[in-house]
């Protein structure tokens, strides 16, 4: 049985598809969904698909070995970030060597850093007149977006497409790669 642990601070769009994507698989479990913020709307996906979730907060994240206890006894075979915002701490790297997997929406290395994710990233795009776009999938390492790339997917953006254009074909092909490129690594 591989095990994941989903790290999400939104929506949760993302973690429904990858929940839907292995709800057939009985080899590969979700364990639980952790999020940074008690409103997310993901604590609502995860009550709806039965999926367990764990609210904390940063001093338990980054002041203290707390959060790291807890997840290093989920056993996790990957830890999947999921639209999750805050920076991954130097010590769950140095305890998940490769095994924190973060998507971006660009073709990193171009629109990755601090501040950049979401609408940010699709409007950076949109004012350089970008004439593509797409997601990258990567390890995460003490650097935001700098973890080695495993996975890009790109689209064209024309020149007539709104920021909300960009973004809606951002997400379709995060909804479909992730879950597959996820899948990969776990076939590993």
């Amino acid at each position: 049985m591989k095990r994941i642990v989903l790290l999400a601070s939104g929506s949760g769009s993302n973690v429904e598809n990858i929940a839907n994507y292995f709800k057939d698989n009985p080899l590969v479990t979700i364990t639980c969904v952790l999020t940074n913020k008690r409103d997310a709307k993901v604590i609502d996906r995860c009550n709806r698909l039965n999926i367990s979730s764990l609210c904390f907060n940063r001093k338990a994240f980054s002041k203290s070995d707390c959060l790291l206890d807890i997840i290093k006894g989920m056993q996790p075979d990957l830890i999947i970030l999921a639209g999750f915002l805050l920076k991954i701490p130097q010590k769950f790297v140095d305890a998940f060597p490769n095994k924190i997997v973060n998507i971006h929406p660009a073709l990193l290395p171009n629109y990755g850093g601090k501040g950049m994710y979401g609408m940010h990233v699709h409007n950076a795009v949109k004012n350089n007149n970008e004439s593509k776009t797409g997601i990258t999938i990567h390890y995460v390492n003490e650097n935001y977006d700098e973890g080695a790339i495993i996975y890009q997917a790109e689209t064209a953006v024309n020149s007539n497409d709104s920021v909300d254009d960009i973004a809606k074909k951002v997400h379709m092909l995060e909804y479909e790669h992730f879950p597959k490129v996820i899948d990969q690594l776990l076939s590993k």
